[in-house]
């Protein structure tokens, strides 16, 4: 079961003072936390004024950092639309990248979606298509790329844990209707997170975990770093698989 962090976010350090926004930071955090289990790195690179950035420099320099600091990781990063909220403004920032991620996360919710898992897979990125509830599996469904996208994220946004239930309930029938083959990454945000990862290793699920998507440890104590969170889902899987 793979367990990846996602380290930021769009989190500062003004919500937890341990979130990484510097390359430096985030590699440091991804690195501790690739130690304590996690196997894949998910984060949201941060240009000089501590800003999300797609921008090709930052994100050149955020990949050299991290991949300095974790090698033969995959590292993907987040292309979330509010980063660049111009469709065409986003798309020429990512073709002026020189340096590719290992794999990107795009949301199918967002406009622009599909050109950018188009190019991005034509350059040989790999992209995990997220999928907040069921109206984005429909656009995922009639889209190019279906077929072509390595993982599918189950990506409940509510914060009431029955709504979330449903969300993912919904998200499920589809892509079983569907006949999907795609490895499924679950996670939640703030008040599910933990209920999510433990619901992903009792369905055989991937999942993640990071402060991207949640602050807190199961105990409901502040986490000192991704590390712990990443130590924290492990001790939640094995309670759940043995």
């Amino acid at each position: 079961m793979l367990i990846k962090v996602a380290v930021n976010g769009s989190r500062t350090a003004r919500e937890h003072p341990a979130v990484p926004v510097s390359a430096e930071a985030q590699a440091s955090e991804a690195r501790a936390a690739v130690f304590a289990g996690a196997s894949a790195i998910h984060v949201h690179v941060c240009g000089a004024d501590g800003r999300e950035s797609l921008a090709a420099q930052d994100v050149a320099h955020t990949l050299q950092i991290i991949r300095r600091a974790c090698v033969d990781v995959p590292v993907g990063i987040s292309t979330g639309a509010w980063i660049v909220p111009s469709e065409r403004g986003r798309l020429a920032l990512v073709e002026a990248w020189q340096a590719l991620p290992d794999f990107v996360s795009i949301n199918f919710d967002e406009r622009g979606a599909v050109p950018l898992a188009e190019f991005l897979l034509a350059r040989g990125v790999g992209v995990e298509a997220g999928l907040a509830d069921v109206n984005a599996v429909e656009a995922f469904a009639a889209s190019s790329v279906r077929d072509r996208c390595f993982r599918i994220l189950l990506e409940p946004r509510e914060q009431t844990l029955e709504a979330a239930q449903r969300t993912v309930a919904g998200i499920e029938a589809s892509l079983d209707a569907l006949g999907l083959p795609q490895p499924r990454l679950l996670h939640g945000m703030d008040a599910t997170a933990w209920h999510f990862v433990r619901e992903a290793a009792a369905k055989g699920y991937d999942t993640r975990v990071g402060f991207e998507d949640v602050l807190l440890l199961p105990d409901g104590r502040p986490a000192p770093s991704n590390a712990a969170l990443i130590v924290a889902a492990r001790e939640v899987i094995a309670d759940v698989i043995g």
